[in-house]
């Protein structure tokens, strides 16, 4: 029989994490929750979890710091950060620092959990994905490793997070293809519910500041008007 995934919830809203480690437990992981980002760090250095819940605003150590620390430690196990600010540029800092996902309070517990078992789902398909595919794609000066997950452009190295090289890599899967952000979302995150575009949208930009030439005018991830993005197997000229 195989063991419950196991969810680290750092979060010092006692009724929040409450309501999450309750579904969580009915959906059938083991959850531990930690009310500071002290305890979160000792919890997080003992290892094995298969997924982070972490609060953005926390005594001693803030979520930004135990995400940093995660992503020190494994590039694959899925971090979802929540938060009271909903800004642009938290966001965006967590996203860049290698969370999955950002989610701004108040939320759906529900919905926080669906997150969860869907992000879990991908990194599943994803190491059965690895284990298929053993060669380096080559495409226009982008190269892509998917057993190491490093990528490189014009022999450069990428510094990618994990879900940017998902994206990337289904991109380059899928040359020429239009997807739609729901698409991406279904696709790559594992979401299959609209309200979210967001998640893509922050992606796609950072993508395009690490692999474009210029990110204001870009010629391998496009967005096509009313429908969504296609990545470019022969990217034309700069203007």
């Amino acid at each position: 029989m195989d063991l419950p995934k196991r969810v680290l919830i750092v979060e010092d809203d006692m009724h929040l994490a409450g309501l999450l480690t309750m579904h969580l437990k009915d959906e059938g992981y083991a959850v531990t929750h930690c009310a500071d980002g002290y305890a979160g760090l000792v919890q997080l250095g003992q290892g094995g979890w298969d997924a982070l819940i972490l609060d953005l605003m926390l005594p001693g150590v803030d979520g930004l710091e135990i995400c940093r620390q995660a992503r020190a430690m494994t590039r694959y196990t899925p971090i979802i950060i929540t938060s009271a600010r909903a800004s642009e540029t938290h966001r965006i800092v967590g996203l860049e620092l290698g969370a999955d996902d950002y989610l701004a309070k108040p939320f759906s517990v529900l919905e926080l959990v669906a997150r969860v078992k869907a992000l879990l789902r991908r990194v599943d398909a994803m190491a059965r994905e690895r284990r298929g595919d053993t060669g380096n794609i080559e495409l226009n000066g982008l190269s892509l490793d998917p057993l190491a997950r490093e990528g490189k452009v014009n022999g450069k190295r990428l510094e990618l997070t994990p879900r940017e090289f998902d994206l990337l890599y289904f991109f380059v899967k899928h040359p020429d293809k239009v997807f739609s952000r729901m698409d991406l979302l279904n696709h790559v995150w594992g979401y299959q519910h609209d309200g979210y575009e967001h998640t893509v949208n922050t992606h796609i930009n950072r993508l395009r500041a690490k692999i474009e030439t210029d990110p204001t005018d870009p010629r391998r991830i496009l967005t096509v008007w009313g429908l969504g993005y296609r990545f470019a197997a022969h990217p034309g000229p700069a203007a």
